[in-house]
């Protein structure tokens, strides 16, 4: 927590102090989607060795020094918990200069809830900023105006998830605010209010990253139908464009993507309005798709058209190639997905909704672990903080989280997060107990929440939205046991961890007598189904029952026909069926049904995955065109089929253990912590097998060998043991049948 000290917003806040005092514009009525400008000066004698900014701002902010950019689209969403807000800490101003110099600032005030943001009413900002050399100044009180050019379009508003409005810039009301020469005088004085009065209240310092910023990029090709310039990215991305346009004043352009209607809802257009001549233009919020739609009159000659693409700090550090291009493109598809659906927090989808719905997170955070490298695993430190932070008086959680209109508890997502695949996951990948420490107190209270029955069942709840998956045929009474089950083993490995031993023992007991009775009151000798259940059977409840543990290991080989047979499960709950396959040994099984199952979108010219099976309509849940949810064989072909997992936290230790089956080649690499990687590559054919594998330095591995071979050398010496403890270093592995 910070501590709260009081200090006029024109002095330096000391160390240990959190700045509480908000720069607002003098308004009445702030207007949802308006803009507003801030500018002040400040003094220095020299360049300091040690700058630190700290700013916050409702909502988001462009920050220039001496009309120079220094930060593009700065701030997040609200917020870290119901009431309070987060704030930047910037270590860096690259244009900083002896004498004076000039700060403007652009806010761009939401001012409405979403399924990603709480509103405040107050537009505004804080700014403190020090050296370890003095205190920094600022030169007079802040100056601050509504910008007249920013204007709110006619026509449709994205839909009510949204905390983003639609953007109109008329380029004739425009200011040169940012220029160190710009006359501010006749600007108001801002007000100065307290934190608390703002609606901000305390102020929690952003944990993730900045926005990557990949640079203004020219299109691949541009195409003009018309009024309408199509033009056209690599991929689908999140992106701001950009045009270089001679016109007469008064035209007007709209600017929208393929993607507007994404999820058959609205979301985010832009508007611009003309003046006389050479004019340039790029679009501050950003939206996303493959191409983007310029509608422009006739008369408008465009002078050069590009894009930004801007997105979440993470490399693309993960591969997986393999001699059969349907699973590359799968698994690349899969990878540009997850990548899409980050920014402020982990999103389901970029158009529709941008909201953290847990049950897309817990897919989303383990695929990340083989796509990206380790900035990625701050949005899910971040987020499963914010789940438990949101957490209500009643001990209930929900999501999506920050929400300013949106309260429901979903109850099995919201087991899946506590559990084994979420929050355990999320330790196993990056030994970061601090944080399971941290929201330990929070996921007690809701496990506890649960009751059972007599018998052991879990009693259902029905939250504030009793859903299961999309799709037909959900045995609602066996997922809300499994799932049960699920989160109460992931809630034994962290009680055990944080030496919680009874609780520990609470969750064993429970799992332990609810999995007998289930497996005796819900299996009929083919599968399990419960008794009021009249549908077709449920593959997704079988393949939970699988993962849990629930289903006998000697009935394997009867359940393996009924994954062949039954198709129910959205890509949400499809990466369960699969790796249910897996932990059964049935590999290949795995592989035969995702690319069945994922056929249509391996073959889209598409980048991204789909929210259901079907796109714009066709079957069930078609949805957004990229939804987080369905990623999920990249984690099995990563952890499953080239056999990569931790076995100890942060993979300090972890297992390799290939089952390729068809696949004749196989090339993988895991990114660590510290720039470290795991790289895999195997190569058989009806003879032989070769691999390779890269241990890196601060983690060891347990290789085991793939079924169906005689003889094995590792680097030249013979092997009769079916695992070997491999240190760090380089590999070379042979097997011969």
């Amino acid at each position: 927590m910070f501590k709260k000290t009081f200090f006029l917003l024109t002095v330096l806040l000391l160390p240990l102090c959190i700045f509480s005092q908000v720069i607002t514009p003098d308004y009445k009525d702030a207007e949802a989607g308006s803009w507003y400008c801030f500018r002040n000066s400040f003094h220095l004698d020299s360049i300091p060795d040690n700058i630190d900014l700290s700013i916050a701002a409702d909502t988001k902010y462009w920050l220039w020094v001496n009309g120079e950019l220094e930060i593009r689209e700065g701030g997040l969403k609200r917020g870290p918990n119901p009431a309070d807000t987060y704030y930047d800490r910037i270590s860096s101003l690259k244009n900083l200069k002896p004498g004076k110099n000039t700060v403007a600032i652009l806010v761009w005030y939401f001012g409405k809830d979403g399924f990603s943001h709480r509103n405040t009413d107050t537009p505004g900002i804080t700014f403190n900023l020090k050296s370890s050399e003095k205190e920094i100044k600022l030169s007079h009180k802040w100056k601050t105006l509504r910008h007249p050019a920013f204007y709110i379009p006619q026509g449709d508003t994205p839909n009510y998830r949204l905390a983003e409005s639609n953007i109109g810039f008329d380029s004739g009301k425009d200011i040169d605010f940012i220029s160190p020469d710009y006359n501010d005088k006749g600007w108001k004085n801002a007000r100065i209010i307290s934190l608390k009065d703002a609606g901000w209240n305390n102020l929690k310092e952003r944990p993730v990253p900045q926005w990557k910023d990949y640079g203004l990029k020219s299109y691949e090709k541009v195409e003009r139908s018309g009024d309408s310039v199509f033009a056209f990215i690599p991929y689908n991305a999140q992106v701001t464009p950009y045009m270089k346009i001679k016109s007469k004043a008064g035209n007007r352009i709209t600017v929208k993507t393929d993607n507007y209607n994404g999820g058959s809802a609205t979301n985010v257009f832009a508007e611009y309005i003309t003046k006389d001549g050479v004019q340039e233009f790029e679009c501050k919020g950003w939206m996303n798709g493959h191409y983007i739609i310029y509608d422009m009159p006739s008369g408008v000659e465009v002078i050069e058209l590009c894009y930004r693409e801007t997105g979440y700090d993470t490399e693309f550090k993960g591969r997986f190639i393999c001699d059969d291009p349907k699973l590359n493109s799968l698994w690349n598809k899969s990878q540009r997905t997850l990548y899409i659906t980050m920014r402020d927090t982990y999103m389901d989808c970029p158009d529709r909704e941008r909201a953290q719905w847990w049950g897309d997170v817990v897919n989303e955070l383990g695929e990340a672990f083989y796509a990206l490298d380790e900035k990625a695993h701050l949005l899910t430190k971040k987020g499963i903080c914010e789940l438990i932070d949101w957490q209500r008086e009643d001990s209930t959680i929900f999501s999506p989280v920050p929400a300013g209109n949106y309260d429901s508890e979903l109850p099995m997502q919201m087991l899946a997060s506590v559990g084994y695949y979420g929050f355990w996951t999320y330790y196993m990948g990056t030994g970061d107990d601090a944080t399971i420490r941290y929201v330990y107190p929070g996921v007690k209270k809701y496990m506890h929440l649960w009751k059972t029955d007599k018998d052991g069942f879990v009693i259902p709840r029905s939250g504030g939205w009793t859903w299961g998956d999309w799709g037909v045929n959900r045995d609602m009474e066996l997922l809300f046991n499994q799932w049960y089950i699920i989160a109460l083993q992931g809630y034994e490995q962290i009680s055990l961890l944080l030496g919680e031993t009874k609780e520990a023992q609470w969750a064993a007991d429970v799992y332990q007598k609810l999995k007998t009775a289930f497996h005796l009151k819900y299996w009929n000798g083919e599968y399990y189904m419960s008794p009021q259940y009249k549908d077709q059977p449920d593959d997704r409840a079988q393949a939970l029952a699988v993962v849990s543990g629930t289903l006998p290991e000697e009935l394997y080989d009867k359940i393996r026909p009924f994954f062949s047979e039954h198709y129910n499960a959205s890509p949400y709950m499809e990466k369960y069926v699969l790796e249910a396959l897996c932990k059964m040994g049935y590999h290949q099984d795995a592989l035969n049904r995702m690319k069945h199952r994922y056929s249509a979108m391996i073959e889209s010219p598409l980048t991204t995955l789909w929210e259901g099976w079907g796109i714009g309509g066709e079957g069930f849940g078609g949805g957004s065109y990229n939804h987080a949810w369905s990623g999920g064989p990249l984690t099995i072909l990563s952890q499953y089929i080239a056999g990569i997992e931790t076995s100890e936290p942060g993979f300090s230790k972890f297992k390799v253990e290939p089952n390729p089956g068809h696949l004749n080649h196989i090339y993988t690499v895991v990114p660590l912590s510290g720039n470290r990687e795991i790289v895999f590559e195997l190569n058989k054919d009806k003879k032989k097998c070769n691999m390779r594998l890269n241990v890196p330095q601060g983690s060891n591995c347990e290789f085991i060998m793939p079924k169906g071979y005689s003889s094995a050398e590792i680097n030249g010496k013979v092997i009769d043991d079916l695992s070997v403890i491999l240190g760090n270093g380089e590999w070379r592995i042979e097997l011969i049948k």
